[in-house]
């Protein structure tokens, strides 16, 4: 799989300690759709993209006694659909591990219906939609237990 970084316990980005994965394509919606450089994930895009090996990343990932969860973000998770896929479908039925898959995404549900289709065969996925909209009132998200930008954005259980 092809990232731009990992950190291995995280505990910024859902209600229990976390590996974190950055993914690293991203088609920049939010900028295009408001006309302006807006992405929260700008210091990302300048990362070295680096390869890892999906069967040491989970193996690193079980071998930690903190993470519960693994959550990947920034950049935009579905724009880079086949290693997630991939990687989801390895954890689950190669190493048997059914703890949450926490995915951030920009899109919306109708842009990516077909991705959600073939995710809604695994357990215990959980999605964050919508937009990045700067200078907005975050609320709190209760599936995730995190504070989200703004009002556009929310989370579901698949």
């Amino acid at each position: 799989m092809r990232v731009k970084g990992v950190r291995y316990e995280d505990f910024t980005n859902y209600k229990v300690p976390s590996m974190y994965i950055a993914m690293p394509k991203c088609s920049f919606k939010c900028c295009e759709e408001l006309g302006m450089n807006v992405c929260q994930n700008m210091d990302i895009v300048k990362e070295p993209t680096i390869k890892i090996d999906d069967d040491e990343l989970i193996k690193r990932y079980l071998d930690n006694p903190i993470s519960q969860a693994i959550v990947f973000s920034g950049l935009e998770p579905f724009d880079s659909f086949d290693d997630l896929r991939t990687f989801i479908g390895k954890l689950r039925w190669d190493y048997n591990c059914f703890d949450p898959i926490v995915i951030y995404t920009g899109y919306y549900p109708e842009e990516i219906s077909d991705k959600l289709m073939i995710l809604s065969k695994f357990s215990g996925i959980i999605i964050k939609f919508g937009r990045y909209i700067p200078n907005q009132k975050p609320h709190y998200d209760e599936l995730l237990g995190v504070e989200l930008a703004n009002d556009e954005q929310y989370s579901v259980e698949l």
